[in-house]
């Protein structure tokens, strides 16, 4: 008996990696920091290790993850370039944050002292960066108590601190307050003793590379827009998607007036309307609460509108004034056609959520 071949994905992201090395490029050119390449959530959902892969060929200052479980995942892959971890570590995970030399943030005296400990038992010498906590309230010291903290720390023979960073929670938001944080970031930096130790001084997200200038910064920390999507609406920054969300047509079918689509019945057919089935649903991550909201999808070069709740498994769309369709014909649901950011807006929700949300069975195909 003949090998039966592979079915093709029900639904797919395609994962352009010539569109990630422009938008690198583009980072590169519109700012001359170093680069720590945020590729925490699987690189915003894109894929953590052939991201990763494909940005190290091209010079990065450091990755950054979220936690030891995705930093274990890019050494297993064999990146030389440094991790680093961007949220604080729970006590349990430190040793192995010590033992394969990735780079912690430090939070507290207490996760100071115990990487301290942890890695004179190991007769080496962590390096770290201080967080500050200038605004977003989740971890890190006080500018009020970080030339304390920071005399503290570097009493500590386990330790060497290399950089200093915080993080900006409103950049895309509240211009007045960002300003604010960047000016007292950078009054802080100035004023620290010894400043020439760290070499890497971070602040800016995405927003803040599009949006601010600081005097003190050498490391720059995109990721929104490294993934081909700006978080100010109005930059110009020329940088392409690199992820485009597709599924199929399943099913075509024709529906008289008064007919239901969909649970609930949230919509009824007014004309006799073209129903197509397309194979993907919020089991895939596309958001089901865009429901109501008329979101459209591309088909045959042009968009139509979905129609009903959006299902676990499967959408309908109205192909009445899209003549020619057929089953198996290719849907993009996001990507170059249609915005991701259009995507969030009609679902209440944020791109970075959209992006991250793709779950596992949606299968990523790369393309160079």
């Amino acid at each position: 008996m003949s090998a039966v071949p592979a079915s093709p994905p029900r639904s797919w992201a395609e994962i352009d990696l010539t569109a990630l090395r422009h938008n690198l490029k583009a980072i590169r050119d519109l700012d001359s920091q170093q680069v720590m390449a945020v590729v925490k959530a699987s690189a915003y959902g894109h894929g953590l290790e052939t991201v990763a892969q494909t940005l190290e060929k091209d010079g990065i200052a450091f990755f950054g993850v979220a936690n030891v479980g995705e930093a274990r995942r890019l050494a297993h892959t064999g990146i030389r370039t440094p991790i680093y971890l961007l949220g604080g570590t729970f006590p349990a995970e430190r040793e192995e944050v010590v033992a394969h030399r990735w780079l912690p943030c430090l939070n507290t005296i207490e996760e100071a002292q115990h990487f301290d400990q942890l890695a004179r038992s190991r007769g080496t010498i962590v390096e770290a960066h201080l967080t500050i906590d200038t605004g977003m309230g989740r971890g890190g010291f006080l500018p009020s108590d970080t030339h304390s903290a920071l005399s503290t720390i570097r009493a500590l023979p386990g330790l060497k601190i290399t950089g200093i960073g915080s993080h900006l929670p409103c950049a895309d938001e509240d211009k007045e307050f960002t300003v604010q944080q960047f000016d007292s970031f950078d009054a802080l930096v100035e004023s620290l003793p010894l400043r020439e130790e760290l070499t890497h001084v971070h602040l800016a997200n995405s927003a803040g590379l599009l949006g601010y200038k600081s005097r003190t910064t050498t490391l720059a920390r995109p990721g929104l827009m490294l993934y081909g999507v700006s978080p100010l609406p109005d930059s110009r920054i020329p940088i392409r998607p690199v992820m485009s969300l597709k599924s199929r047509i399943a099913v075509i079918r024709d529906l008289p007036p008064g007919h239901g689509v969909s649970y609930g019945r949230t919509f009824v057919t007014t004309r006799p309307t073209r129903v197509g089935t397309i194979g993907i649903g919020y089991g895939d991550g596309y958001p089901r609460t865009t429901a109501g909201q008329t979101p459209e999808v591309f088909v045959r070069g042009r968009r139509v509108p979905l129609l009903g709740r959006v299902t676990m498994d499967q959408v309908m769309a109205d192909l009445t004034d899209q003549p020619g369709c057929s089953p198996g014909d290719e849907v993009e649901l996001f990507g170059s056609r249609i915005p991701v950011t259009e995507v969030a807006l009609k679902a209440g929700a944020i791109p970075w959520e959209i992006l991250t949300g793709i779950t596992p069975r949606v299968q990523r195909v790369y393309t160079e």
